[in-house]
């Protein structure tokens, strides 16, 4: 599996989302109260970019008349048809059974791990400040 660095932390705060295409295949990373979550940016229904859609919660009901909002930002809602997916796997909640977005496995790795290789600077001091986001295909 190939990592792809995408971002110092610091560029993608709680709550946003970032589109890059990589491979070309289209993703959106997101950012959910400090956890990272890669999703290919294609709705698996028709094909619609699914991440510019609306991060919503789920709604759930154990007795008629109580509903109760869970999962508040962990859903995407498909632009084009209103389809529902989970952030963190991919799940349909229209038709699990059948539809399923790509999720890709997302997580931070201290700078210095990210851009340690066999590099040798003769006459610039490299420093890593950051974290970045780095999500595998």
């Amino acid at each position: 599996m190939a990592r792809h660095v995408i971002a110092p932390v610091g560029e993608l705060p709680p709550g946003t989302r970032k589109f890059l295409e990589i491979d070309g295949r289209p993703i959106a990373v997101f950012n959910i109260k400090g956890e990272y979550f890669g999703l290919m940016n294609r709705c698996p229904h028709q094909g619609a970019a699914l991440c510019e859609g609306p991060l919503i919660g789920l709604a759930q009901s154990s007795d008629p008349g109580e509903i109760e909002y869970t999962k508040l930002g962990e859903i995407i809602r498909c632009p084009w048809h209103g389809w529902e997916f989970d952030i963190r796997t991919g799940q349909s909640y229209c038709d699990p059974r059948r539809f399923r977005a790509k999720a890709y496995p997302t997580h931070v790795e201290p700078g210095a791990a990210v851009v340690k290789g066999p590099y040798v600077a003769e006459t610039v001091t490299v420093k890593v400040e950051s974290d970045y986001v780095v999500v595998e295909l």
